[in-house]
């Protein structure tokens, strides 16, 4: 417990004081009431033109604030709509590529958008907005290798039309007639039987 004895010893000792110095200089120059008034006036008035001067520049301040404001927010609406121009420019691009990879792709693929939706469009467009053609067909066809199922099938000749059963005779021998007379004909004749 030395550490709570030794706090004690200090507010023993005395302590210097800050005025000590003052009190003595006070003490050997005598109080002069006109040499303080005139400080007081001269304080006075520095304080009034001050004042003055302040209400002449806050006007001033006001505006140079609300200038900085209104080029503060143009600045933020200018960045918001380079942000919006910079975001329709990459959309662009990005629809740019994917048109020309489809339309690479066409050739060879099935769906030409199975390619688009696989391959990494912004990887063939430079800083310049250049496409690299080149690179798409390499990738293709790296791609085509890797998924020979997405491939155009092969033609092996002249595709035969499908059977459609609707058409031609149905075997039967039942065939009604289209002429309209033969059809009103059988629908009175079927009236009449039910009376």
């Amino acid at each position: 417990m030395p550490e709570e004895t030794q706090p004690e010893q200090q507010a023993d000792e005395p302590q210097e004081t800050d005025t000590a110095p003052e009190a003595e200089a006070a003490e050997e120059e005598p109080f002069d009431r006109a040499r303080a008034e005139a400080k007081i006036k001269k304080a006075n008035s520095e304080a009034k033109s001050l004042r003055d001067r302040l209400k002449e520049l806050e006007p001033l301040a006001r505006k140079a604030k609300e200038l900085e404001d209104a080029q503060k927010s143009e600045q933020e609406r200018l960045a918001e709509q380079l942000t919006a121009a910079e975001e329709r420019a990459a959309k662009a691009v990005r629809t740019a590529v994917a048109s020309k990879v489809e339309a690479l792709a066409s050739a060879d693929f099935a769906d030409p958008e199975d390619a688009a939706g696989v391959l990494d469009l912004a990887a063939y467009v430079d800083g310049d907005g250049v496409i690299d053609a080149d690179a798409i067909r390499a990738d293709l066809a790296a791609l085509l290798k890797r998924k020979p199922h997405w491939g155009r099938p092969a033609d092996t000749g002249p595709r035969r039309p499908a059977p459609d059963r609707t058409q031609g005779s149905s075997g039967n021998g039942n065939r009604t007639s289209s002429d309209p007379g033969d059809i009103f004909a059988g629908l009175m004749h079927q009236a009449l039987k039910g009376h």
